[in-house]
């Protein structure tokens, strides 16, 4: 597998293994910034990691045979979201504004959908129209 690729180009497919193993970097990147230096700073990092984190789905998406908007409207949201965050248009965690709740809430139950769909859920068997099967390709 080659991480550069998986992280920076949306062309292509992968399977299960890869995609887990991506967003376990990606979460993991993610929580050590909000735990080393606080949230501001943690959307800072949410904000660089939003290009590999849609790559990743991208390409995941592609094996699920999904488009490309799907993926791509989760990561919007969750770009816009951060951006209120940093600029405190969505106020503290502990005390979240409305904003947050409208952006918020839909932008999770897309990413849950996602992460069932996409990491649960076998990819089209056989080639499509994204490349061949990850799984028969080695």
């Amino acid at each position: 597998m080659n991480w550069l690729d998986l992280f920076t180009r949306i062309d292509g497919r992968i399977g299960r293994q890869p995609f887990w193993m991506a967003l376990a970097c990606i979460v993991a990147f993610e929580l050590a910034a909000y735990l080393a230096v606080g949230e501001r700073w943690s959307s800072i990092a949410s904000l660089l990691a939003a290009y590999p984190e849609f790559a990743v789905f991208a390409k995941r998406g592609h094996d699920r045979n999904v488009p490309i908007w799907i993926p791509a409207l989760f990561v919007a949201g969750a770009v816009v979201l951060n951006l209120a965050v940093l600029f405190d248009l969505s106020g503290p965690l502990e005390s979240p504004s409305t904003l947050f709740y409208v952006i918020g809430i839909p932008v999770g139950l897309v990413a849950v959908i996602l992460i069932i769909d996409f990491g649960f859920r076998r990819g089209t068997v056989g080639p499509n129209r994204y490349g061949p099967d990850p799984l028969t390709a080695q």
